[in-house]
């Protein structure tokens, strides 16, 4: 199925949409960085990206209508500085809230469905009123703020729209939900909220996917009931118990029906240490050791024997203490770029192009592939079930 990606960053969301089974009639980003990594992907033959036509270009001056009724997804993160918890929470007042440009490109595109994902900040209690007015502009998108209108103003007449029984005209079922990457297979603690939507006139029924992975299902696997410690030829001496309590052992009576949380040792202990190894940059690209880690203050890094903290795209470009790994001896040191990109589920043949703190910035910045083939996979399935039925042209 076609689709058009937004604020496309390094291909995150892309790349996962793809593995899904939809195909970008157009990729759109304005950052030079993340344009020139997803151009040497192009080059070298990535598959997920080989065939992508990148615009290079801010969103706010393309005109969508040349893509209207013909595309499945539009998909896209806003970009979500305005909502982060590291942030200024500006919100609707930061000129960089892109969401009423992803409103603008389902309303003239008008696609039969749309994903489009962000930072758990945007779910604060302090920013309720702005989400809810974000998904009654994703679920309306006709009904446009007037020229003189303030957006609580603008709200409210949502409010009072979506309260009536009228429904002319285009609108979406949309719903919600922060999802945690870890609970999904990914080796990472990183909680994004998505927003998914079908065309209200498909009929379409839909929820998110099911956690396939869970906490508890990796302290069994860390027990003594479990073969975590076993799999990976960690000697008793070096195990390194973060997860474990002193119940442990008598708490969990039988074996979770989810698979373990994948950790931070299961994503990368195949890999050379970047430091000593002499075999470490020739065999992977982009693993190179970075000097400088230590730990502060709200920046402790994260334990080898658990998913990862969400990785960091850095206010001033520089990323903090989650970027680190914590050894089982205390001692810390920053991911590679490789092994950074194993903890967002990028390929091992995936290129990243700038310097290390840039290319943890795009990093930082990115959805986990495999998160987004999860999502795109349930949204591409109940598109094809529609159309087995005809409600789908």
């Amino acid at each position: 199925m076609k689709s058009l990606e937004l604020f496309a960053g390094a291909g995150g969301l892309g790349m996962g949409l793809h593995g899904a089974g939809f195909h970008p009639a157009g990729v759109i980003e304005r950052d030079a960085d993340c344009c020139e990594t997803i151009r040497e992907n192009k080059k070298s033959g990535a598959i997920a990206m080989r065939n992508w036509k990148l615009v290079d270009s801010d969103v706010r001056e393309v005109n969508f209508t040349a893509f209207a009724d013909k595309l499945d997804l539009v998909s896209g993160g806003p970009p979500c500085q305005p909502f982060s918890l590291g942030g200024k929470h500006r919100a609707h007042e930061d000129s960089r809230d892109m969401f009423p440009q992803a409103v603008r490109a389902v309303r003239e595109i008008r696609p039969s469905a749309f994903i489009f994902e962000n930072v758990k900040g945007l779910t604060r209690e302090s920013f309720a009123n702005y989400f809810e007015y974000i998904r009654l502009q994703l679920k309306h998108p006709e009904l446009i703020a007037r020229n003189d209108e303030t957006w609580p103003d603008h709200y409210a007449r949502l409010e009072r729209y979506e309260t009536s029984n009228r429904r002319e005209g285009l609108h979406y079922r949309v719903i919600t939900q922060v999802l945690n990457a870890a609970d999904y297979g990914v080796p990472q603690k990183r909680y994004r909220v998505f927003f998914v939507g079908f065309r209200d006139d498909l009929g379409i029924e839909w929820n998110f996917p099911k956690p396939t992975h869970s906490r508890e299902a990796l302290l069994w696997d860390q027990s003594s009931k479990g073969t975590y410690w076993d799999r990976n030829r960690v000697s008793k001496s070096s195990r390194f118990y973060a997860m474990r309590d002193a119940q442990l052992d008598s708490d969990l009576l039988f074996a979770p029906p989810t698979q373990p949380w994948k950790t931070v040792r299961d994503a990368i202990s195949d890999l050379p240490h970047p430091e000593t190894s002499k075999t470490a940059t020739s065999l992977f690209t982009s693993h190179k050791f970075q000097p400088g880690a230590r730990i502060y203050p709200g920046h402790t890094g994260s334990p080898l024997d658990e998913p990862a903290k969400a990785l960091k795209a850095g206010v001033h470009g520089v990323p903090g203490g989650e970027n680190m790994l914590v050894n089982s001896n205390g001692s810390v040191r920053y991911f590679s770029v490789r092994e950074a990109a194993r903890l967002q589920t990028f390929p091992d043949d995936f290129l990243f192009t700038g310097s290390w703190s840039e290319t943890m910035r795009q990093l930082g910045n990115a959805v986990p592939v495999d998160l987004a083939r999860v999502v795109g996979a349930s949204v591409l399935d109940q598109l094809n079930s529609s159309r087995r039925i005809g409600r789908l042209q």
